[in-house]
């Protein structure tokens, strides 16, 4: 967190645009708010496709982000279910950022369309969040809940409580509190693979974590990701927001086959096509590729996903060579519903200080 020195005690801010994609397609329609609304794939339920998401209307339903479309129509037969458009989320994004970056001594890190940490010494966080609600809804006409806190983690974490249009804080004061008996799955940064570890080594809550023998985490997870994991459970880590403007570290295509694909060859070209779409887009990029990924949804709703770490290299031909390990995995006789290809690239600094947890590529 940038800025000039000052006694003014320095809070990260975690902003968060409710039901965002939903949202923006209420303001294009407004005949649409207070109905269930999904939005995914090209609209069509008939269609193989995932929501991308959906209203809080739709969601009192059990609709859910990555669900089957079909299966959102089935628990939702009244709702207004539209396509993706990319172009009009990005837009309405870039007017939020934006609002963010104009509030006063704000430093802001954006994390994806709907989210970004804002860095700001106040001596009132609840006021200026509020001030910064109102610049949004004003500006953008859009909502957003916002998470106070004293470092990344728990401001990140912070936002959930707040929901919607609200505001909550988390500090090392009240986080145990608050936190302590929650699931670890529940922590940013920890998803349903990682809590079921963290479960074998009999650790369930966040309170369990915090206080966990960094022995075992160490031996489970490495000498440097065992103790990481001990530090999220008790919402330590940097409190630096970090406005570097946002490179990406991969690329990734994927598609999802009307009809499943069944013959070896029919699978591996179509790989081989979105492997050259990737390489495509990281030849504009300019950066060597170091990793390579494969996501494969065997019918009816399996879903794999394998990495392989390579030599860092520019030579498409390499790449290629390198991908066929990661296609070798595709079970036989498995028909696929879905397959993806992603290359990693270098970064330009890797080791740059003060960095957040990461989502996969998918």
């Amino acid at each position: 967190m940038t800025g000039r020195a000052t006694d003014t005690p320095r809070w990260v801010l975690h902003v968060d645009l409710d039901q965002f994609i939903a949202a923006v397609e209420v303001l294009r329609r407004p005949d649409l708010a207070g109905k269930p609304v999904i939005v995914g794939g090209r609209g069509d339920p008939t269609e193989r496709a995932v929501v991308s998401t959906a209203s809080y209307e739709a969601r009192a339903f059990g609709v859910g982000s990555g669900m089957p479309l079909r299966i959102a129509a089935r628990k939702v037969p009244d709702a207004v279910i539209l396509p993706v458009d990319h172009a009009a989320y990005t837009a309405a994004s870039d007017e939020v950022m934006a609002t963010l970056r104009a509030q006063p001594d704000a430093v802001v890190q954006v994390l994806g369309w709907d989210e970004a940490f804002v860095g700001v010494a106040t001596a009132d966080p609840e006021a200026y969040a509020e001030n910064l609600q109102h610049a949004v809804l004003a500006r953008t006409r859009l909502h957003c809940s916002v998470g106070i806190g004293d470092t990344l983690v728990r401001a990140k974490n912070a936002t959930g409580f707040g929901k919607p249009r609200g505001r909550f804080r988390l500090t090392a004061e009240n986080w145990l509190d608050v936190m302590g008996e929650r699931p670890t799955i529940d922590l940013w940064g920890v998803g349903t693979k990682i809590s079921r570890r963290l479960e074998a080594l009999g650790i369930r809550t966040v309170r369990e974590l915090a206080v966990a023998d960094t022995a075992p985490l160490a031996a489970e997870f490495g000498p440097k990701m065992g103790p990481w994991y001990r530090q999220l459970g008790r919402g330590d880590g940097s409190n630096v927001v970090d406005d570097t403007p946002w490179v990406a570290r991969g690329h990734s295509r994927e598609t999802t086959y009307q009809q499943d694909l069944v013959a070896r060859d029919a699978i591996e070209a179509a790989a081989q096509v979105l492997l050259a779409q990737v390489l495509d887009d990281v030849a504009a990029e300019g950066r060597p590729v170091v990793g390579l990924g494969l996501k494969v949804r065997y019918a009816p709703f399996l879903t794999k996903t394998f990495t392989r770490k390579i030599a860092e290299t520019h030579d498409r031909a390499t790449v290629i060579a390198e991908a066929s390990v990661l296609l070798a995995k595709i079970e036989p006789d498995r028909p696929v519903r879905l397959l993806g290809m992603r290359a990693e690239m270098a970064m330009p600094d890797d080791a740059r200080e003060g960095h957040t947890p990461t989502r996969s590529g998918w």
